[in-house]
């Protein structure tokens, strides 16, 4: 698929996707959630790539959904285009590699709901979040409802969704809805450096701490328990063996990519 809205770059073990449709301030469109799904599917097959960053160009990683499109649209239409941000995005959280949303700017309506999705948030302290969504009428159409109150409790999530407010970087940091604020101009560099360091350490691991970690989120405690014992106990005789024997030879492990 030839991109014409992501921007695509790989180095070092560690993929890039810039969202690049600065006239309209990176709005979500169904050319974007054709392309990011293709993207990401391509990445699930690819065994160089380990970790994800996803950004925006200019003064947003995304200011909302675009408006332009879904003006008009019926019902039918209307829960259709929803099905396929949420689908889009639900890719990015089953993908099996970290996900890291570098946020430059505006986070807001569908914004906000892609950096959900993600992983890791890293924030300038010039970025914005909200969910102004009911300003227009409207509900989140991607998730918001559902992975908000997951993350940032149930409270601050109704508080955000219910009056629209936009807030800060660091209003962000404390609701936990970001993990790490940042300048401006230090922004992709914190995010490259993190995801160096995650693609540093053993990569079935890494995989499959985010598979359980994401899956166990929706168990009850002991069949979340269960589910990590299993996969504990499955890196024994591969990767896990050679980093217990790197420890005790006191030497970096040699991981098997």
């Amino acid at each position: 698929m030839t991109y014409e809205i992501l921007k695509i770059a790989v180095a070092d073990g560690i993929a890039t996707a810039t969202i690049s449709r600065p006239q309209a301030l990176n709005a979500l469109n169904t050319r974007f959630f054709q392309e990011m799904a293709d993207f990401v599917a391509s990445l699930a097959r690819r065994d160089d790539v380990r970790v994800l960053i996803v950004t925006g160009e200019g003064k947003a990683v995304v200011a909302g959904a675009d408006i332009a499109e879904m003006s008009g649209k019926t019902q039918h239409q209307g829960t259709e285009f929803s099905k396929k941000g949420q689908a889009t995005f639900r890719s990015l959280e089953l993908l099996d590699k970290p996900v890291i949303a570098a946020v430059n700017g505006f986070a807001l309506g569908g914004g906000c709901e892609l950096a959900l999705a993600c992983d890791i948030r890293i924030a300038s302290a010039k970025a914005k979040f909200g969910q102004p969504e009911v300003n227009l009428g409207l509900i989140p159409g991607y998730a918001a409802t559902q992975r908000l109150p997951r993350l940032i409790g149930l409270g601050n999530a109704l508080y955000l969704l219910l009056t629209a407010e936009l807030i800060g970087a660091e209003d962000a940091l404390r609701m936990g809805l970001v993990q790490k604020v940042v300048e401006p101009e230090q922004l992709m560099t914190a995010a490259t450096d993190l995801a160096k360091l995650i693609a540093s350490k053993g990569p079935r691991a890494v995989k499959l701490i985010k598979r359980v970690a994401r899956q166990g989120a929706l168990l009850d405690f002991e069949s979340g328990c269960a589910l990590e014992a299993d996969k504990f106990g499955a890196l024994f005789e591969n990767e896990g063996a050679e980093g217990m024997k790197a420890f005790l030879e006191k030497r970096p492990p040699k991981w098997n990519v």
